[in-house]
């Protein structure tokens, strides 16, 4: 992975491009997250949101709250419908990007699984990866 990357929507309607190196790489089982990707998990990175910038559009958001009790804002094309960000009340400093939305996404490796407790039976989780069953803890 080079020092910045970029990425974006299917459409091209919103473009990013990101200078922070991601704090962790993960696959959420949660069911918020297969309901917005339409699968069974979301794979994503974590960024701190100083390195995160918006070059072309800007995301529909939609707001529920999590199992922290915070709110998750998960933002998306309003044309294409493509997930491309997503920010959470109780981590504000950080946004989560989808793999999917990366310009390159073979550099990206998940460390983790988490919300496994929420996978779906025929989902194949790789044995490699740490498993949580639910968000992990910042010690984690």
């Amino acid at each position: 992975m080079s020092d910045s990357f970029e990425g974006g929507c299917a459409c091209g309607s919103i473009r990013y491009v990101c200078t922070a190196k991601p704090v962790v790489s993960f696959n959420c089982h949660c069911r918020a997250c297969q309901r917005f990707t339409g699968s069974a998990f979301i794979s994503g990175i974590l960024v701190p949101s100083e390195g995160f910038k918006l070059t072309r559009g800007a995301p529909t958001y939609y707001t529920r709250q999590g199992d922290s009790g915070g709110d998750i804002n998960r933002g998306f094309c309003a044309v294409c419908g493509s997930p491309v960000a997503a920010n959470f009340s109780r981590m504000a400093d950080f946004i989560a990007i989808p793999a999917a939305s990366l310009d390159d996404p073979s550099w990206h490796k998940p460390t983790m699984d988490m919300y496994t407790s929420h996978a779906q039976p025929w989902d194949y989780m790789n044995p490699e990866l740490l498993k949580f069953s639910k968000q992990p803890d910042a010690q984690s």
